[in-house]
């Protein structure tokens, strides 16, 4: 595998945190209760997620609610773990390494930054101490644009990662598996140019891949796909008994994601869509093995590596249960 080579995220933490735009201001008091009414959604999402999952367990971890520029510090402390993991060098082996290691770490700072205005939740698995991070300033902020009841909305965006930290305790080999396949994707020995002739309506990541690295990015994107699209699809089945106003907050967050201009533009050109497409084309995975073989038939995809669908199956959901259940 090629040498990932040095990466300075602690100038990543810094750069984006000093970039990071800090979102609305509000009184201490304010924001003291807004922690706390977080918190207690993140506690009260356990038990209704082992209900509609039905999965085993969920995995250990530490619950934390943070500003906008201590996510992005977070997200490079866990880039420092995943980059050592896949090979990465731990400190720069001459002057231009660690001037070049310090560049890579400017770069990603500032992505981190342009990316942390918008996540509401994440389960990290890959830190140390693994850790369901939710951003207050952007629940409370994207609540607020959708009108919706506070209350309700920080248990649903809670719902979706605790969802995934229920597959990450119900598979503990998933984190290993999905940085095997990260570490597979990085490996460029004997590829050939991906696309073919024309690179028409592709993304960067397109252009770059390799074949082989295509491949097995698309392994990695059918794992995710599963993960956020079950993600998506238990949220909802925990149903208006719970969340009264869940019709109202899934129609206003999917008009939300729909919406197109020059950021969807930069976004199709990063690769960055591809997220979206995950939730979609997952849920609608999800819902059909759900209708074909229950909830427990389609837990199978988090009992083994060789159970999870390939992004044939993905959407062609038909396949994968006949393979796994025929």
């Amino acid at each position: 595998m090629e040498d990932i080579g040095f990466i300075d995220w602690e100038r990543a933490a810094k750069v984006g945190r000093g970039l990071v735009p800090p979102g609305r201001r509000l009184p201490a008091a304010e924001i003291a209760e807004l922690v706390a009414s977080i918190k207690q959604a993140a506690a009260a999402a356990t038990e209704h997620v082992a209900e509609v999952t039905e999965l085993s367990k969920g995995a250990d971890s530490t619950v934390l609610v943070l500003d906008r520029a201590s996510w992005t510090a977070a997200c490079a402390a866990s880039g420092d773990v995943i980059g050592r993991k896949l090979g990465a060098d731990a400190a720069p082996k001459n002057r231009l390494e660690r001037l070049r290691g310090t560049t890579r770490g400017v770069q990603l700072g500032a992505a981190l930054a342009a990316v942390s205005t918008r996540v509401l939740g994440q389960f990290d698995p890959f830190s140390a101490q693994a850790r369901l991070l939710l951003i207050a300033p952007n629940i409370y902020e994207v609540e607020h644009e959708l009108m919706a009841n506070p209350d309700d909305f920080r248990l649903w965006v809670c719902l979706h990662e605790e969802t995934h930290r229920f597959q990450f305790g119900h598979a503990p080999w998933l984190r290993d598996h999905i940085l095997t396949l990260v570490q597979a994707m990085l490996d460029d020995e004997g590829g050939v140019s991906w696309p073919k002739p024309s690179t028409e309506g592709a993304s960067i990541l397109d252009v770059v891949f390799t074949e082989r690295q295509r491949a097995n990015f698309d392994a990695a994107s059918a794992v995710m796909s599963l993960m956020e699209g079950h993600a998506d699809v238990m949220m909802d089945r925990v149903g208006t008994t719970v969340l009264p106003t869940l019709p109202i907050i899934r129609r206003a967050f999917e008009s939300r994601r729909d919406r197109r201009g020059w950021a969807s533009l930069i976004g199709k050109l990063l690769g960055n869509d591809l997220k979206l497409a995950q939730y979609r084309d997952g849920a609608a995975f999800c819902r059909e093995v759900i209708e074909k073989v229950s909830v427990s038939g389609l837990n199978a995809a988090f009992s083994a590596p060789g159970l999870l669908p390939s992004m044939r199956e993905i959407h062609h959901p038909g396949e994968w249960v006949e393979r796994v259940h025929g």
